[in-house]
C-alpha cells in the first residue's frame, strides 16, 4: 500500500473525525471537574455510565472511520479512536499535577494503585473502536474477510499462541527502555534513590511513548510477524508493571519529605495511563506499517 496523496487525505480525514467526535464532542464525558485537573478515573470525573457511553461512541466512530477511509477502512479506520483520545491526553494535566493535590504518602499510594488498573479502561475504549472497524469490514467486505479467515485456518502456525506472548513481553521491555531514555527532564542526585527526575512536558511524553512503542511494534512485526494489537496491549500492561515494581511506600515517603511533587523516581511513573495507552497505540500502529513498508522495500531491493 503506497502512501499516495489520496491515501494521506483518508488518514487525515479519519484523524480529524476522531478528534471532532471523541476529542471535542465527547469531551464532557471525561472532562475533569477543575479546568486544570488531571484526566484520570481516580478523580471520579468518569462514571461507569460515562465509560459505557464512551465505548458506544468509540464503536460508532470506528464504523464511521471505516467508511471514511474506504477501501482501506480496515487499515486506516483504527486510527480514529486513539486520535480522539490523544486530544484528551494532551490537554488535561500530568502526574505531578495530581500529586500536588495529593501530597501525602497514603494519598500517593492510592493514586498509583488506581493507575494500575486504569489502563484497562482506555484499552477497552480503543478496542470498541477496533470492533467498530471490524464490523464494517465483516458486513461490507464479506468476501475479502472470508478469504482472510480461510487463510488463517489453513495456514499452519506452530507459534500461534507463543508469538503474541513474546510480542507483548518484548514490547514492554523495548518501551520500558526507550521511554526511560526519551522521557527525560531535569535529573538530580538523591542519596537514597541515586537520582530523581522532574515531570517531563506533555510534548516530551507524546514523543517518548510514541517512538518507544513504534519501535516495539516495528521489531515484533519484523521478527515475529504479528499485529500491532500486541504492542497496544503491552502499553496497557506497562503501567501496571511499572507501578507494581517502582511504587513502594518507603520511597514515596522519602520523596514527599525531600522533594517537591514535580519530582519522581522514574520517568515511567510520570506518564498517565491514558497517555501511555493512547500514544502507545498510535505509535504501535505507525511502527507496524513502517515495518510492512520496510519489508516491501527489502523485497524490491533484492529484485
Amino acid at each position: 500500500m503506497q502512501l499516495t496523496w489520496p491515501l494521506k487525505l483518508r488518514i487525515w480525514a479519519v484523524i480529524a473525525c476522531g478528534i471532532l467526535l471523541i476529542g471535542l464532542w465527547a469531551w464532557p464525558l471525561a472532562k475533569p471537574y477543575e479546568p486544570m485537573s488531571v484526566l484520570t478515573a481516580y478523580t471520579g470525573a468518569i462514571s461507569t455510565a460515562d465509560v459505557i457511553i464512551l465505548a458506544g461512541v468509540a464503536f460508532l466512530m470506528g464504523l464511521i472511520a471505516f467508511f471514511i477511509s474506504w477501501p482501506y477502512g480496515r487499515e486506516i479506520g483504527v486510527l480514529a479512536v486513539p486520535a480522539g483520545l490523544a486530544f484528551w491526553a494532551a490537554r488535561a494535566g500530568n502526574v505531578s499535577d495530581i500529586i500536588l493535590y495529593n501530597p501525602g504518602v497514603e494519598q500517593r499510594v492510592k493514586v498509583f494503585a488506581a493507575f494500575k488498573w486504569e489502563s484497562i479502561l482506555w484499552l477497552v475504549i480503543i478496542a470498541a473502536g477496533y470492533y467498530g472497524v471490524m464490523l464494517g469490514q465483516k458486513v461490507f467486505s464479506p468476501r475479502k474477510s472470508d478469504q482472510i479467515k480461510r487463510k488463517q485456518i489453513t495456514k499452519p502456525d506452530k507459534n500461534k499462541f507463543l508469538s503474541p506472548v513474546i510480542a507483548i513481553i518484548s514490547s514492554m521491555i523495548i518501551a520500558h527502555i526507550f521511554i526511560k531514555i526519551l522521557a527525560r527532564n531535569v535529573q538530580l542526585f538523591d542519596s537514597q534513590l541515586e537520582t530523581v527526575i522532574a515531570q517531563p512536558a506533555t510534548a516530551q511524553i507524546v514523543f517518548a511513548v510514541s517512538i518507544a512503542f513504534g519501535l516495539a511494534a516495528f521489531v515484533v512485526k519484523k521478527f515475529l510477524d504479528v499485529s500491532y494489537i500486541w504492542p497496544i496491549i503491552a502499553s496497557g500492561l506497562l503501567t501496571y508493571f511499572t507501578t507494581t515494581s517502582y511504587v513502594k511506600q518507603d520511597i514515596l515517603l522519602h520523596l514527599s519529605q525531600k522533594w517537591p511533587p514535580v519530582f519522581l523516581q522514574n520517568a515511567l511513573l510520570s506518564i498517565l495511563p491514558i497517555q501511555m495507552v493512547v500514544f502507545g497505540a498510535l505509535g504501535s500502529i505507525a511502527g507496524y506499517w513502517l515495518a510492512v513498508r520496510y519489508a516491501h522495500w527489502q523485497k524490491d531491493k533484492i529484485k
